[in-house]
């Protein structure tokens, strides 16, 4: 792998006219900046390899998949930037029921259009994991909003430390890049998953991700919309997972490109999100502080039944006695939920490592494997092939 060359804030990365790269951004490093901030590109030497060498992206199989819904505006040059980017993969966009041309749009550019009916951008992702099989997957929003160059970084870096998950942290390279309410619904819920798993990423609602195959084919998607974001992030760091963050131009979206973020609406899904990850992974502290505002107010109808027969000699009545009663049981009984599910939680982690665990890393090859009569090819493994032969 060649030097990483730092970057200067003198050259747009942005796509060219007709929506393709600049000529000379193929071929070096590029220069963009924002501030203090300067983002690294690899050599492409190194990334495409010399003559007769195989490069980095010669030995992988890389896919990049595109979910899309009305993004007319930019997906043409999505394609052909990433295309310019990242000669050889395979660009997929799925179309989630555009209704302005998007799938067309995108077939012209040179992708591989696929359509899923089903709405939602977690289903769309998760269809996407489910048909496409690669060695490594680029994950990238369809608005133009990301930088294409930063995927040779982010995937050099996957391979080069043997990671799962490469996440681009956004840095804003246009001040009306990043609206202020989902800048701080980030870090809201970026600051919460901190405190559950002791380390997050500064921007763990990223929509541009590099991943390994064994990370895709062995994900349980659940999701169905904009949350599927947490989900990605949530069960890289639940596992343990090796994972990397890098610094990557974000821009605003161009001219006659509308979000389907909403502020209000993407925002109760937000706390609505931190209450389910509150309650699936800590649930014993999830359950033990229900249960704790249960039996106050338990606490507090006792304290004053007792007290009104002490003064009075009179039991105040069936109904706060019974009250009382009800609200106690249900903290003893939410308590419990909590040691149980706490049990079910750890399960439910020990499967998801074990069929992490049964992919392999990117182009690894089986060691071992089933010939059609069920046999295992002892030919792969010259230890017991040898010891078959002596028996």
């Amino acid at each position: 792998m060649s030097a990483l060359h730092p970057l200067t804030p003198a050259v747009n990365r942005r796509s060219s006219a007709d929506g393709s790269l600049p000529a000379a951004s193929a071929a070096r490093p590029q220069a963009l900046g924002t501030g203090a901030v300067h983002f690294l590109v690899p050599d492409g030497s190194a990334l495409q390899g010399q003559a007769g060498e195989p490069g980095l992206f010669d030995q992988y199989r890389i896919a990049v998949l595109v979910p899309c819904y009305n993004e007319a505006a930019t997906v043409a040059s999505v394609v052909a930037q990433f295309q310019a980017a990242l000669p050889g993969a395979s660009v997929y966009v799925y179309d989630n029921n555009s209704t302005d041309g998007t799938a067309e749009l995108a077939r012209s550019a040179g992708a591989e259009v696929r359509r899923e009916s089903r709405q939602g951008k977690g289903i769309v992702v998760r269809r996407m994991f489910s048909d496409i099989d690669a060695d490594i997957y680029v994950l990238v929003d369809g608005d133009a909003t990301y930088d294409a160059l930063s995927a040779r970084d982010m995937i050099a870096r996957l391979v080069q430390d043997r990671l799962d998950m490469v996440v681009a942290a956004r840095v804003e390279v246009e001040a009306t890049a990043y609206r202020a309410g989902h800048r701080f619904g980030n870090l809201l819920l970026t600051s919460f998953v901190a405190s559950v798993f002791g380390r997050t990423f500064t921007d763990m609602l990223s929509g541009y991700r590099v991943f390994t195959r064994r990370f895709v084919k062995s994900i349980p998607l659940l999701a169905r919309g904009f949350e599927i974001e947490t989900e990605l992030t949530v069960h890289a760091l639940e596992l343990g997972l090796p994972v990397a963050e890098i610094p990557t131009p974000y821009y605003a979206r161009p001219k006659g490109s509308a979000s389907k973020l909403n502020t209000w609406r993407d925002g109760l899904r937000i706390l609505w999100t931190i209450a389910g990850l509150q309650r699936s992974e800590r649930p014993l502290l999830f359950f033990t502080s229900v249960g704790g505002l249960l039996l106050v107010p338990a606490i507090l109808l006792a304290t004053s039944i007792f007290t009104a027969y002490e003064n009075e000699g009179v039991f105040p009545g069936l109904a706060a006695g019974a009250l009382t009663i009800a609200l106690t049981f249900l903290a003893v009984l939410s308590v419990t939920c909590g040691l149980v599910l706490t049990t079910v939680t750890r399960g439910r982690r020990e499967a998801k490592l074990l069929a992490y665990l049964q992919q392999t890393e990117p182009g690894a090859k089986d060691e071992l494997r089933m010939r059609s009569g069920g046999e295992r090819d002892l030919a792969l493994v010259p230890d017991i092939r040898a010891s078959a032969q002596e028996a």
